[in-house]
């Protein structure tokens, strides 16, 4: 699988580590009442879905950048890809 890195252009998958869904950008707020339950949530419970997808990608084996791609989990066809600190500064202006 060919990742489309932002900044490298394309770089084969074996040189990246994967971590999992996209949403563990957006850390629960440990000041929050139920903020326990809010991180038991964000470690332990995951989805699993079939078809498009959010996830993060560590270019261990390069510039050592974090991306979130976008794929199709059942074709492996990846739709984009984006620096994480992009997408992470990009919420924080949207809230």
């Amino acid at each position: 699988m060919i990742i489309p890195h932002p900044l490298l252009g394309p770089r084969d998958s074996q040189e990246f580590t994967y971590l999992g869904d996209a949403h563990l950008i957006e850390r629960p707020d440990w000041q929050a009442a139920d903020a326990q339950d809010q991180f038991h949530d964000y470690l332990y419970l995951r989805d699993n879905p079939a078809g498009v997808h959010r996830e993060l990608w560590f270019h261990e084996q390069g510039d050592r950048s974090w991306l979130v791609v976008t794929r199709n989990t059942v074709t492996h066809e990846i739709l984009s890809a984006e620096l994480a600190r992009d997408v992470a500064r990009a919420k924080g202006r949207s809230k």
